[in-house]
């Protein structure tokens, strides 16, 4: 980790030429600098956008996805 802090900007080169790096504590991985951008990847959409917009562009249009409901007898209960 020291040799990562002396050298940061090379570090930051190497993300971007060679990909992610392993940062290493006592001979140990410690932690994997990645870009900025394969990090937005990774980390994916959280509104679910990507997965609405694939469905969207589905061939199919006319698959109803709601399950089928059925109605459940109720038993009465005496107080």
């Amino acid at each position: 980790m020291h040799d990562a802090k002396a050298r940061f900007s090379e570090l930051v080169r190497r993300v971007r030429s060679e990909g992610p790096q392993h940062v290493t504590v006592r001979g140990h991985d410690e932690v994997v600098v990645i870009s900025a951008e394969d990090f937005r990847r990774l980390r994916g959409d959280r509104d679910g956008s990507a997965l609405v917009a694939a469905m969207q562009a589905l061939p199919v249009q006319d698959v109803d996805l709601a399950p089928p409901r059925s109605v459940m007898p109720v038993r009465g209960v005496s107080l």
